[in-house]
């Protein structure tokens, strides 16, 4: 598929997009105004991360709250299993639905600091499925989860990861989102084994824009994501050139939503790093256009 055709073709995919909690005063303004150049494309929904260990609890929680009060947006929170009894975390989604949020992103987690094997509270669960079960008990929530088209670091095999699909669909997921993958192959061949698994769901991609290079590669070793060698060549040379990088990052981008859009997919799921113009512009060229709002 084209850039022409893609811009052509007729029918816009749905669109997610993923924020982190500000840290700081001038973070959270930055945030803002990400969130507001985005809400015009209106989303299927926002979501907001939760750092490792459950350490950005209260801000995860602020931030949707608002932009429950604020936008027109629909916003889901991270959960994690780490670090929460049952009974903490049956408080924190009860203070969800209450507060109109009906919409949990429910992850295993990472330990604090994201280091060291990973262990469940003993008074938790002991596995994201066993979470999402829990969390369907309180509260008729949609639910996404996620995938890993290159395998999670953890993992003996992909065929695990694809079983643990399909537990965490019978559990009660709606939506499963990716960890960002710059093969497009991968992801499309993860789609297709768990169709043949039964898992049902849409699978749905994540885009990562690679302005910064570095911090992808830092992220990428840690979530088990590869970043080809082709990717690495377009950024040599570049790391005080800007300009350069965002020229690059949005070429990229364009290409990676072509790709997939030619390979079926109808759903992206934007990883903004609390930036909008490089999901917006990616946005535009898979047919979005803003609204008034």
């Amino acid at each position: 598929m084209s850039l022409k055709d893609l811009i052509s073709n007729c029918g816009a995919p749905s669109v997610s997009f993923e924020f982190s909690p500000p840290k700081n005063d001038e973070a959270e303004e930055k945030l803002w105004e990400a969130i507001k150049r985005l809400e015009p494309l209106s989303p299927s929904f926002v979501s907001v991360t939760y750092g490792a260990g459950g350490s950005t609890r209260e801000r995860t929680h602020a931030t949707v709250k608002r932009i429950v009060d604020e936008t027109t947006l629909k916003s889901a929170a991270h959960l994690t299993c780490v670090g929460h009894t049952r009974d903490e975390i049956a408080e924190i989604v009860r203070g969800y639905w209450d507060n109109g949020i009906k919409h949990i992103v429910a992850l295993r987690g990472d330990m604090p600091g994201m280091s060291g094997a990973y262990c469940a509270h003993p008074d938790g669960y002991q596995s994201t499925p066993e979470l999402i079960a829990g969390l369907k008990k309180i509260a008729p929530f949609e639910i996404s989860v996620s995938f890993y088209p290159e395998r999670h670091p953890d993992s003996p095999s992909h065929g695990h990861d694809i079983e643990l699909l399909k537990k965490k669909q019978d559990a009660g997921a709606t939506h499963a989102l990716g960890q960002f993958c710059y093969d497009d192959d991968a992801t499309a061949r993860f789609r297709d084994d768990a169709a043949k698994a039964g898992i049902a769901i849409p699978i749905v991609p994540g885009i990562m824009p690679t302005t910064n290079l570095r911090g992808v590669e830092r992220m990428a070793g840690k979530a088990g994501a590869s970043v080809p060698a082709w990717l690495a060549r377009a950024y040599e040379g570049l790391d005080d050139d800007v300009e350069s990088r965002r020229i690059v990052a949005a070429a990229v981008l364009a290409d990676q939503v072509q790709q997939l859009r030619a390979r079926g997919f109808d759903h992206f799921h934007f990883y903004t790093l609390n930036q909008a113009n490089l999901s917006y512009a990616a946005s535009r060229l898979l047919g979005l256009r803003p609204k008034d709002i």
